[in-house]
């Protein structure tokens, strides 16, 4: 059987299982290994499976454990643990409740607030997920309470945590950088002035949104609590991010050093502000063991989809076609998103990445253009996967915490928010720089 034909029939496979909502490693590792055994097994033309299983044991053993023994991907766990020990120790939520105590007297102010809240949870968990869930169960109860309307109370929180992938660390930076040997300490610089961008955009949303309709939020009133003392209490995030990002642009340390040192930190603030046990800070690290182990199944079951990828030549194959095509920069860009947007639509973002990066980069390269950027590039397009129906991650998340508000109303609300994510993302192509201006003055 033809590899190519192999390769195409095993794409098909894995959409149609990832759209039965089989786990992704399984689907991603299972095809590939079944591909790979198949191109092995035909090679010569007649059907010789005795000569495929040492090769395909090689391939699929190999790259698995050099994916797990690869020194970027340590950073991982670190920065997993760093968001779960953050959270625990109180120390992200705390820039919630800073920018809801300066904020509460304006009309919005919770939901603005909320929105801040996300960006600097993302600052440190890195988990755009796990951030929309966290301020769900903070953020819309009050606002609810407040008499918020809830598709504002809800789309704000879930639109507001797709942040987690922009603004450093993200995991799935880590991941693009692991996959296309890039710099993942470059892509972190680079997500920081596009994810303050996006962030600056949603807090418009959230204005225009009660201006125009003031009954959507109640009327700003001073609590009182002290500005300066909710400002001080968020130190610690604010000491964590200078490290993290502070640390790497100024040439201090690396990405998993930065992790590392953050995490220590975390633990010390914790314990001496006596908001961390023995009892809690087990808690944190057996489920920062749980997600770490989900998501090295899920990279190393994408390492070995890569090597099929390369092994059945579609990746040649689609290069060639879009150069004999001719497409031009503006054209290739507007195909790139078309993708992007219409897989975000149904899966979630680490299998978009794994299932189109073997194909766009080696596009991506030939047309000259900066990986750098490009990963920001995606990244964005995966966030804006995150709140687009039906399968908006982030929006199910929201749904499932606050349980009285539902997920019809949320994409209602949502939609407010993806002409702005629309609009950045065009900034964002039409304008490297705003990308590439940290890193590149490091």
């Amino acid at each position: 059987m033809d590899p190519m034909t192999i390769g195409l029939v095993a794409m098909a496979a894995v959409l149609v299982l990832l759209a039965l909502r089989v786990p992704i490693a399984f689907a991603l590792a299972g095809v590939a290994g079944t591909g790979t055994f198949l191109v092995y097994a035909t090679r010569t033309g007649d059907w010789m499976p005795e000569r495929a299983l040492n090769p395909t044991s090689s391939v699929v053993f190999s790259n698995f454990f050099d994916l797990v023994h690869s020194y970027d991907l340590s950073m991982v766990p670190l920065f997993v643990a760093l968001g779960n020990i953050a959270f625990y120790a109180g120390i992200t939520t705390r820039i919630y409740d800073a920018a809801a105590v300066w904020l509460r007297p304006v009309r919005g102010g919770v939901a603005m607030a909320s929105v801040l809240g996300c960006g600097g949870f993302s600052a440190i968990s890195g988990s755009s997920i796990a951030c929309a869930s966290t301020m769900g169960r903070i953020c819309v109860p009050e606002m609810l309470r407040m008499g918020y309307d809830p598709k504002l109370a809800t789309a704000s929180v879930a639109v507001g945590g797709t942040l987690g992938s922009l603004i450093p660390p993200s995991v799935l930076f880590i991941l693009y950088g692991i996959f296309t040997e890039t710099s993942i300490a470059q892509l972190f610089l680079a997500g920081i002035l596009p994810g303050l961008l996006s962030l600056a955009g949603m807090l418009l949303v959230i204005a225009w949104w009660v201006n125009r309709d003031p009954d959507a939020a109640p009327r700003g009133e001073r609590g009182d609590a002290s500005r300066t003392d909710a400002a001080i209490a968020a130190w610690p995030a604010a000491l964590l991010f200078v490290v993290i990002v502070g640390g790497i642009y100024g040439g201090l340390f690396t990405a998993t050093e930065a992790a590392a040192v953050s995490v220590v930190l975390t633990t010390i603030i914790g314990f001496a502000q006596r908001r961390l046990t023995l009892e809690v800070m087990w808690r944190a690290i057996r489920e920062s063991l749980v997600q770490t182990a989900a998501i090295f199944l899920i990279a190393g079951a994408a390492k070995i989809f890569v090597s099929f990828v390369a092994l059945t030549g579609m990746a040649g194959a689609v290069v060639g076609m879009v150069s004999d095509a001719e497409l031009s920069l503006a054209m290739l860009m507007l195909v790139v998103v078309v993708i992007y947007l219409v897989l975000g639509m149904f899966l979630d973002p680490i299998g978009i990445m794994v299932l189109t990066l073997p194909f766009m980069v080696p596009l991506i390269e030939g047309y000259g253009l900066n990986l750098i950027w490009f990963g920001v590039i995606v990244v964005k397009l995966l966030e804006i996967g995150l709140i687009t129906p039906p399968v908006g991650l982030n929006v199910f998340v929201v749904s499932n915490v606050t349980k009285s508000v539902g997920i019809d109303k949320i994409f209602a609300g949502v939609t407010r928010f993806l002409a702005v994510d629309i609009l950045v993302l065009l900034l964002l192509i039409l304008f490297p720089i705003i990308s590439l201006l940290i890193p590149g003055s490091m």
